[in-house]
């Protein structure tokens, strides 16, 4: 197989668009995923696959082949919110296509990820080109937006599928991306003494303690250093909340919410230290805490977790990558291009908790994630499936 993957994949061009327009239209917040893992999983009986089963956190996992070589092929089927509905030009759950284009929510994040990962398993399956030492799973994965990589630990820990490679089907532009920083959720909080407002020399104000902590924030968030390839992490403040008794009262407690992105070589441990040892925090006896994620998926199931999520950087030249590259090369008859991600994935789990081998490739821009009037190019959407295809073909070559 060649550029042929291509001319096969251009085939199944209409029903492919026909399911990404079942799939958007049907809304899927995180933890209310079941309608559209139904739709999926039908499609994937559809279309042949050897076994469609839905986990117990309501993951769908799709398998073509037995063999001892498992190469996973993730994308979450879960968006977020439409926001400002006064900002979109159509109905953001009434697909519209468009000049080449197909507009809804979820178009780029990132159900036409899962879209052409789930037709490139049927082609595979009909073709019977799944390698004979491949077990190829398609994974639509759920509450990524909610928690990304709690998915994953549940896959991993739970249902024992610890693939040899996991390609992840987030917007990347059509481009082979090996890494992302990683980001933790944290908060610092503050206590004080209350009192009546009307003498607040009586009492010690727990959001006076908090500004100066706040200053020192915004000046480490300066300093960070950075580190390649992706520069330097960040930390800011996204929530400010006090307590008191009354709104005619000091405050005897005050919490900030720290968003914090990790750079390479940065973690939850050496994070939590620098916020310890700021002379802010010491001299209010603030706490700081790393917060813990754990919220019911749609099934009912409740999978605590800390909210750490690690940097993760596949090498250039791991075999990996070089299998992808070549793969792209082989379908497209061109150069890749090789890049990271801004924002995060499941990648955190599979590749930063569980050290499995990891890379992405997917159809639309990273710019039109969360965005209004999301949107791809249809022929991207045939082009990662064509991919996806040389991707695994590619292991009847080595």
């Amino acid at each position: 197989m060649s550029t042929e993957w291509l001319i096969a994949a251009q085939e199944m061009r209409k029903p492919l668009v026909g399911f990404l327009s079942d799939i958007v239209a049907i809304p899927s917040l995180s933890r209310e995923e079941r309608d559209v893992v139904a739709r999926i999983a039908a499609e994937m009986e559809a279309l042949g696959y050897d076994e469609v089963r839905i986990d117990g956190m309501g993951n769908v996992l799709g398998r073509i082949g037995n063999g001892k070589t498992v190469i996973a092929l993730d994308g979450h089927c879960d968006t977020v919110d439409v926001g400002d509905r006064s900002q979109w030009e159509t109905d953001p759950f009434v697909p519209v296509i468009r000049d080449g284009r197909f507009y809804g929510r979820g178009a780029s994040d990132q159900k036409s990820g899962v879209a052409s990962a789930v037709y490139a398993g049927g082609l595979l399956k009909r073709m019977d080109a799944v390698p004979a030492d491949v077990t190829l799973y398609v994974v639509a994965s759920v509450q990524e937006e909610d928690c990304d990589g709690l998915c994953w630990q549940y896959l991993v820990n739970e249902e024992a599928l610890r693939p040899d490679v996991v390609v992840l089907t987030e917007p990347t532009n059509l481009r082979v991306h090996i890494g992302q920083r990683g980001r933790m959720e944290l908060e610092i909080s503050t206590t004080g003494i209350s009192c009546h407002g009307s003498a607040p020399e009586r009492g010690e104000n727990a959001v006076y303690r908090m500004a100066p902590i706040i200053q020192d924030i915004e000046a480490l968030n300066e300093r960070l250093p950075p580190q390649e390839p992706f520069g330097k992490g960040s930390v800011t403040i996204s929530q400010v909340r006090s307590e008191s008794p009354s709104l005619c009262a000091v405050a005897d407690g005050c919490t900030i919410h720290l968003d914090r992105r990790l750079t390479k070589g940065e973690s939850e441990s050496t994070s939590v230290a620098e916020l310890e040892a700021l002379a802010s925090v010491c001299g209010a006896a603030a706490r700081v805490s790393v917060l813990e994620y754990a919220n019911p998926s749609y099934t009912g199931l409740v999978y605590p977790t800390r909210k750490y999520y690690p940097t993760w950087c596949l090498d250039p030249s791991a075999p990996q990558v070089q299998r992808a590259q070549k793969a792209f090369r082989t379908v497209f008859d061109r150069e890749p291009e090789t890049g990271y991600w801004t924002f995060s994935t499941n990648g955190v789990a599979t590749a930063g908790l569980f050290d499995i081998p990891t890379l992405g490739f997917g159809p639309g821009e990273e710019a039109q994630a969360h965005a209004p009037n999301e949107h791809i190019e249809i022929d991207q959407l045939v082009q990662a499936a064509a991919f996806y295809c040389g991707f695994v073909d590619s292991f009847t070559k080595q």
